[in-house]
């Protein structure tokens, strides 16, 4: 571990030229997409794929307020903070607030002690033979990609974030004003062209938001993840083992910035998201690091308990009713 360590950070190094590159040639793709889109109101042929480009540069401009976040973006702590609060009205994330739940997120990555602090909520096997009925078909129903992604994703981005959890501890006023400037871009698209900006805008949300769901759950929700409880939690393997690294395509690395590679990332947070798909290409090799394609991601959201003793995540049993009334058997 001290090894790769060291390899990585080779990569840490910020360059405010790339990093301008990515955030305003982001925010320009986005824009022009935008206005593209609201344009060609009407004709649903190129409405549509302008919508998806749209959608993934706000998934895009997400990962960019998350390098903020960890002050890996620019050089200057500042520079980052500034960056992060002008991409928040277009994530629909109060950056301060999204800076210190993901901070938590990595700080508690892998313990089943502090699974409040992830993303994706995950019982172990032992939770699901002792959970009652009502309870195991809301997991049920939870776990299905079905409903977790598109509510899940809805639920989240359009509510949840409107008043995130720890907001009293940590800024109510940041959260306030991060909504006011939301209702304000908002009421701004329908002043300028109506209904239409409106409709195109709430499209490219949901698109956006089901994306940003699917991409968060694979990246600690397949098989050979890593959870462990204290004492013998290791940080490291939960780094590297828990975190996948999503091995789809160049396109994908580009609408994502690359956060897909995710072990690396939990491992060295200072790596700039432009040097994340250099860097673990760079020693995955060397490192024995695995990837994930197209099939084992899909696979993954068969995916829905812990097996403490296999140390693996399972599905539930096929003998398994729906209403989840017999033992898990996994």
């Amino acid at each position: 571990m001290t090894r790769i360590r060291e390899v990585t950070r080779a990569y840490c190094e910020r360059s405010d030229v790339l990093a301008s590159v990515s955030y305003f040639g982001t925010f320009a793709v986005y824009f022009l997409t935008l206005y593209l889109a609201v344009t060609a109101y009407g004709s649903w042929a190129l409405v549509a794929p302008l919508v998806v480009i749209n959608a993934m540069a706000g998934v895009r401009l997400y990962v960019l307020q998350h390098d903020c976040g960890h002050n890996s973006l620019f050089s200057q702590r500042w520079m980052n903070d500034w960056a992060g609060y002008g991409l928040s009205t277009f994530t629909l994330t109060p950056y301060r607030l999204m800076q210190h739940n993901h901070n938590e997120h990595h700080k508690y990555l892998g313990d089943l002690e502090h699974r409040r602090s992830g993303e994706i909520h995950t019982m172990t096997v032992a939770e699901w033979e002792k959970a009652g009925r009502l309870h195991r078909l809301a997991y049920k129903l939870y776990r299905n990609p079905l409903f977790l992604i598109p509510v899940g994703g809805i639920f989240v981005y359009v509510l949840r974030y409107r008043w995130p959890k720890n907001t009293w501890q940590i800024g109510v006023t940041g959260v306030l004003v991060h909504d006011a400037l939301l209702v304000a871009w908002i009421g701004l698209l329908y002043w300028m062209a109506g209904w239409p900006a409106l409709y195109i805008y709430v499209a490219t949300v949901c698109v956006a938001a089901f994306s940003g769901v699917f991409l968060v759950y694979l990246q600690h929700n397949f098989e050979d993840t890593y959870w462990d409880r204290r004492p013998e939690l290791r940080h490291d393997l939960a780094a590297l083992q828990g975190s996948s690294a999503l091995d789809l395509g160049w396109w994908f690395d580009l609408a994502t910035g690359n956060i897909a590679y995710h072990d690396i990332h939990h491992f060295n947070a200072n790596i700039p998201s432009y040097r994340l798909r250099k860097c673990h290409q760079a020693i995955r090799d060397e490192f024995g690091l695995p990837t994930i394609n197209w099939p084992e991601a899909l696979r993954s959201f068969s995916l829905k308990l812990w097996d403490e003793e296999d140390e693996r995540l399972v599905p539930f049993s096929r003998s398994e009713s729906w209403f989840g009334l017999r033992s898990a058997g996994v």
